[in-house]
């Protein structure tokens, strides 16, 4: 009898403790539901599951190369695509992480009351939880209760995003822009653009191929702002006061 030929397949695993399971999971099907819109690749979720006490997901493995202006083209491109993937509201079905913070994607139809309630009070509550009080809280409050008029004249539909993409969570394989690490929700496309200038990471090809698909609409450099508080604040709970100032100089610019 010929033996039969044994298929070795490489595979990416994260673990962590069993509690971590929901995390994953969360990951997981927001790398499906990317995914299902075959627009931009994403890794192809192999397992999720708890093993042995541990959380255990495993994706396919990625042989990553340099980006080029090609890929960061084709990731415009394919980015605006996955944007014109809309839901019926903000939000999503379950909450999921972004980096080890829990995120709230309780579903609404109104963008401004969900940007408000699961997004910056939430974030604010935590660093006052945390002890960042004083003037971060007073301007937090102030522009919370102001919010509405950010949106005067815009109505963004509930696009799918990737919900975390920095320069960090996506690559290029085989000449093809791959994303990666998602914080999925449907809310406004320039959450996920703001997100791409924060820390660096994509090039003026990336931002011609995306605006010559699907133009921003006029005051969206006030609102990138706007949206990287959301995670400044986020790495402030996470990192600590190394991100104090940039918290504070952001909501203060945004008044």
């Amino acid at each position: 009898m010929r033996d039969r030929q044994r298929t070795e397949k490489r595979l990416f695993t994260k673990t962590a403790a069993a509690s971590a399971f929901d995390m994953f999971d969360a990951e997981a099907e927001g790398l499906r539901e990317l995914a299902a819109t075959k627009t931009v690749r994403v890794p192809e979720v192999v397992a999720c599951a708890v093993e042995n006490d541990k959380a255990v997901i495993s994706l396919e493995w990625i042989d990553f190369e340099p980006s080029s202006a090609t890929t960061e083209r084709l990731l415009g491109e394919q980015l605006a695509a996955l944007h014109r993937c809309t839901a019926e509201q903000f939000g999503w079905h379950r909450d999921n992480s972004i980096g080890l913070t829990p995120q709230r994607n309780a579903q609404t139809d109104d963008w401004t009351t969900f940007f408000r309630e699961q997004r910056l009070e939430y974030q604010f509550e935590l660093a006052a939880s945390n002890g960042f009080t004083g003037e971060l809280q007073t301007l937090g409050k102030q522009l919370v209760e102001e919010l509405d008029a950010f949106f005067v004249g815009y109505e963004p539909p509930p696009s799918l995003l990737h919900g975390d993409l920095w320069g960090g969570n996506w690559g290029a394989t085989n000449g093809q822009p791959i994303i990666f690490d998602p914080a999925v929700h449907y809310g406004d496309r320039e959450c996920d653009i703001a997100m791409t200038k924060l820390f660096g990471g994509f090039g003026r090809a990336f931002y011609d191929a995306y605006q010559s698909t699907w133009p921003l609409a006029d005051g969206f450099e006030t609102r990138l702002i706007l949206y990287q508080l959301y995670h400044v604040l986020n790495h402030l709970n996470l990192f600590g006061s190394s991100y104090l100032g940039r918290a504070i100089h952001l909501t203060r610019s945004l008044l």
